[in-house]
């Protein structure tokens, strides 16, 4: 099927296709991994590299989708087909393009688009959706992923990403496409001279930023904190150096070098803040500047990270420490102004710490767990919205993510970089630095400690792996991992948590998921990603000790191996 399928793209793809396609033309194997597969396309939308084929990125796959997205459009009337789409990109190759076909395809099918004029971050899109009263929002990015890919994420009229049942009404609608190369779409020219687009970008831009400064209150406190930013070549530049100086941060130091939008992130390997590389000229500037703090955006602007001053060196903030230390400061700023309702809520995904659990705790706050991936928090904010069984304060998940206010429906790099700055702000004048904060979390509530590892499968026989190893622990759960029984097992695929010989169901929806709970208090979770072909192993541990800590979490390594074999 897949030659049939090469040798058909051969003769109808765009043009701009045909030298890639020639050059594979005798290697079964690389023709195999363009063309084995219809890029996945779900809740999270479709992510991949960049290319020609089936099984990757490029002009005919966005089309696909659009076309998807428009049909799925056209079902609920003319109302959702005058709300139109919003339509974001951020820096990435051919993500303007990508976007322009996008309103192009859904043109045809006489659909508004809300296409922004420059790249703007992923938050700015949830928030535009909302604002507009737009029936969906589409996204062209790859988040934090290498150089070589790009991606599709729509979003609903709540501003959050895709359910389950939206997402596969557009895929039932791909599915009768019976020729991708049929797929009609206006030229940019055609477009931008029909009545079904409208660019946009100042009033978002504006209006995002008001929303914005509701975070913080005291700007005029701001000034002593020296920070030093870097949207590692992405789109967070403009929003969020505009929100720091109208927040009275006015020590603020870009790193320049990483403030041109480049789609090759010619200074860093790989644009993810989760990794220490992508900090390098960020600590040479903050060294040069004296800054209190470093702050990094990934290209899409959704994650953020942060490195703090300390010793004469910087030491760089996990996603869960982050999100302590900020839930930390929320629910302690709150209880000194008396504004912590009796319903508080902070919603965070199961394979984050459970340190924010024990904060909140002391503060008489629930936390309730969801899924991994920012729209189940997002699909919770909305239900407690509607229903006011709680009242949303805080979310966010491991792979540094996060959310503090509800006008943003997914994880927003944005607002964080100005409610951590406005954090380090209020600790300075205290003559505290956030790791001294984080250690006394860690003398109050125990040292907790969480490792991640990744391993890579790539291609269809990689697929085949990671189904065999999760189909392998739901029927011979493990007994003992790291010398420590297992007193409970988690199976979300099933819907089951298995406790002491006993079943319960598990109160989330269900997913490729397996979490074991050690006698100990530890867990290990094995979760396949949806958007790349990895698998990844989360582990966490809390102990009376940093050193106990990481002995626990090697001997739990030691038997990782095992598992993924």
């Amino acid at each position: 099927m897949h030659k049939e399928l090469y040798e058909e793209w051969l003769h109808k793809a765009n043009c701009s296709y045909q030298e890639e396609l020639s050059k594979i033309i005798n290697d079964d194997q690389l023709i195999k991994d363009h063309f084995y597969q219809y890029i996945p396309f779900g809740t999270g939308g479709m992510r991949g590299k960049l290319g020609a084929g089936t099984n990757r990125i490029n002009v005919h796959t966005i089309r696909l989708v659009a076309e998807g997205l428009a049909r799925q459009i056209e079902d609920q009337g003319d109302l959702a087909k005058k709300n139109g789409v919003v339509i974001a990109y951020d820096t990435r190759h051919f993500s303007k393009e990508f976007a322009y076909e996008t309103a192009g395809v859904l043109a045809t099918h006489g659909i508004k688009s809300y296409v922004f004029r420059e790249s703007r971050p992923t938050p700015e899109l949830s928030f535009a959706v909302r604002y507009l009263t737009a029936y969906a929002g589409v996204v062209i990015t790859a988040s934090h992923n290498p150089k070589e890919y790009n991606g599709f994420k729509v979003y609903g009229q709540d501003g959050a990403q895709l359910t389950p049942k939206f997402a596969n009404e557009i895929i039932e609608h791909m599915k009768r496409v019976d020729d991708i190369f049929t797929i009609h779409s206006f030229t940019k020219k055609e477009l931008l001279e029909s009545k079904f687009c409208i660019e946009i970008l100042e009033d978002l831009d504006n209006a995002y930023n008001e929303a914005l400064k509701t975070l913080v209150k005291k700007k005029n406190e701001n000034a002593d904190l020296n920070v030093v930013y870097t949207p590692l070549h992405g789109a967070g530049l403009e929003p969020t150096k505009r929100a720091l100086a109208e927040a009275g941060f006015t020590n603020v130091h870009i790193v320049n070098e990483q403030a041109i939008q480049d789609g090759n992130f010619p200074t860093v390997s790989y644009p993810n803040p989760e990794e220490a590389l992508a900090f390098e000229m960020g600590i040479t500037l903050g060294k040069q500047v004296g800054a209190h703090l470093i702050l990094a955006t990934d290209p899409d602007a959704d994650r953020l990270g942060v490195a703090i001053s300390t010793k004469g060196n910087y030491q760089l903030l996990t996603g869960n420490q982050l999100g302590a230390l900020l839930l930390n400061y929320i629910l302690t700023k709150g209880k000194l102004e008396g504004t912590l309702p009796e319903n508080g809520v902070i919603l965070k995904t199961i394979v984050t710490s459970e340190l924010g659990t024990a904060i909140a705790k002391s503060f008489n706050v629930q936390t309730i767990n969801t899924l991994t991936g920012f729209k189940f928090i997002a699909e919770k904010i909305e239900e407690f919205e509607t229903t006011g069984e709680y009242s949303f304060l805080f979310g966010y998940e491991e792979s540094y993510g996060y959310l503090a206010a509800s006008f943003v429906r997914d994880k927003d790099a944005v607002q964080i970089a100005l409610l951590t700055a406005e954090m380090a702000s209020y600790y300075q004048k205290q003559n505290q630095t956030l790791i001294e904060v984080l250690n006394h979390l860690y003398q109050q509530f125990g040292y907790f400690g969480e490792k991640l590892l990744t391993f890579t499968y790539d291609g269809l026989d990689g697929q085949l792996k990671m189904k065999s190893i999760m189909n392998r622990l739901s029927i011979s759960p493990y007994e003992e991992i790291g010398n420590t029984p297992v007193v409970a097992m988690e199976d979300y695929s099933k819907g089951i948590s298995y406790l002491n010989g006993t079943t319960k169901p598990l109160h989330l929806p269900k997913a490729d998921v397996i979490k074991y709970i050690l006698q100990d208090g530890s867990w290990i979770c094995i979760r396949p990603s949806g958007t790349e072909p990895k698998c990844k192993i989360y582990v966490g541990v809390c102990k009376n000790t940093i050193n106990e800590v990481q002995s626990t979490i090697d001997k739990i390594i030691q038997d990782v191996q095992s598992i993924i074999n």
